[in-house]
């Protein structure tokens, strides 16, 4: 967007996806394990969704994808109401099962799972309280996206509504980064979102854990 406010011409920008990260939860407060458990945006989730969701509609996004978990879909549809659009429910997209984890808080699961949580940090492939490896939420997450932009014209916008860990891999996915390298991407925090960029080589990270509108990178490595 320019210092005027008005929204910089896609012309020869190639295609754009947003990944955006769902609003706060009772249970991201409280610093419980969702993974794939329906839990429902909070009120403040819900303003965190229109406020971002009032930025995101000034990109002119072609589509919205979402996970079908309420908190995203839910997300997802504040931007629907100021696009227009209509939201694609995809239950690939959603967050990571996580077995015997889900609903536990942090402390809770270090506390029980200590020794697993330390190799999912060390970048170790680890079943979750049991459940799915990182390498499978991207196996299922990263071809919705996939076929999503296929469907985008060559200056298109591709807005994909879901969570956190699943971002994460995503993201690490369409780089080409080897899973035990996904997790220096970071986190994103609620409502938060990063952009991808097609580039004559493949997808390239052009915003991370953003929460204003992306601007151009003026520079020799634009």
């Amino acid at each position: 967007m320019s210092a005027t406010g008005e929204v910089t011409d896609r012309r020869d920008r190639g295609r754009r996806v947003i990944l955006w990260r769902h609003g706060q939860t009772s249970w991201n407060v409280e610093r419980r394990f969702q993974g794939s458990t329906d839990v429902p945006l909070t009120e403040t989730g819900i303003g965190q969704a229109r406020r971002a969701a009032r930025l995101l509609a000034s990109l002119r996004p072609d589509a919205i994808v979402s996970s079908d978990l309420t908190r995203a879909a839910d997300t997802a549809a504040e931007l629907a109401v100021l696009t227009g659009l209509d939201v694609t429910r995809d239950e690939g997209l959603r967050e990571t099962y996580a077995g015997v984890w889900q609903g536990l808080t942090h402390t809770e699961i270090i506390a029980r799972h200590g020794d697993e949580y330390a190799a999912w940090k060390r970048g170790e492939a680890i079943r979750r309280g049991g459940g799915e490896l990182e390498t499978e939420v991207a196996d299922r997450a990263a071809p919705v996206v996939r076929r999503h932009v296929e469907k985008l014209p060559v200056d298109g916008t591709l807005v994909v509504v879901s969570h956190g860990g699943t971002i994460r891999t995503t993201i690490g996915r369409l780089l080409g980064l080897q899973a035990s390298h996904w997790e220096s991407l970071g986190g994103l925090s609620n409502c938060c979102w990063s952009v991808l960029g097609e580039g004559a080589r493949g997808w390239r990270l052009l915003e991370h854990n953003a929460g204003t509108l992306p601007e151009p990178v003026l520079g020799d490595d634009d």
